[in-house]
């Protein structure tokens, strides 16, 4: 049998990666979308079937979950789902404020002003949608959409490709535990406030109060999701 050429093997080994990364998006979709429930336990065969994907690329996806803390592989019998609880809550919170801290902090100092002013309108948007007209579903998107794209832009200004990788991760755990997040007009405006008092202290360029503005909105935050208000 001839053998294969160092582009062709290049060419197979990416696609396999690339089928890997389907696998492992539609897993967490699953989760997400609540057609999984947090704290499931199913086989590889159920999941075969609930993804779409071939069993090899879908033991890659499970494989990297596994090291992610997402399941846990228990051999010939299934695959079992984390379910967010305190220890979990608290320790994502925990991560998320040691590198948002100091990426807040760099973020005040080196963002632009256009960058800034574009988070501010954003988030005046979105506050006064909430306002006039509650928490419809496309404010909800508009809610999420707006803290990624804040918590990146954060995280981003340290221009740290490890740390990025890491916070996937973090992210990953957010929407788990935002899964029974119970969220309320006054609540979800409560957070978009947070937020703008983080923007502020980036648009005054003081990097010791948005370090403050970020912890308190995290502590409330966390508050928020174990119901604790």
């Amino acid at each position: 049998m001839a053998s294969k050429t160092p582009r062709k093997a290049a060419l197979e080994k990416r696609s396999g990666s690339r089928l890997s990364d389907i696998a492992y998006t539609k897993v967490l979709e699953l989760l997400f979308d609540r057609r999984l429930p947090a704290g499931s336990f199913v086989s590889q065969g159920e999941l075969m079937e609930m993804t779409g994907v071939a069993i090899a690329p879908l033991r890659d996806a499970l494989r990297i979950l596994e090291t992610e803390g997402i399941v846990t592989i228990h051999p010939r019998t299934g695959i079992e789902f984390v379910k967010p609880g305190l220890e979990l809550t608290r320790s994502t919170f925990q991560f998320r404020g040691v590198i948002e801290s100091a990426a807040v902090a760099v973020f005040a100092e080196t963002a632009s002003d256009a960058e800034i002013a574009a988070l501010e309108t954003r988030h005046e948007a979105v506050i006064a949608e909430v306002e006039r007209s509650g928490l419809l579903p496309e404010t909800l998107i508009h809610i999420e959409e707006l803290e990624t794209v804040l918590h990146s832009s954060i995280v981003g200004s340290l221009n740290n490709a490890l740390i990025d990788s890491s916070y996937r991760r973090v992210r990953n755990y957010l929407q788990l535990i935002r899964l029974n997040r119970r969220l309320t007009p006054p609540l979800a405006l409560r957070s978009l406030k947070e937020h703008m008092a983080i923007i502020e202290a980036c648009r005054k360029r003081d990097a010791a109060e948005a370090v403050a503005a970020l912890q308190k909105h995290f502590a409330s935050a966390m508050q928020r999701s174990l119901g604790l208000y």
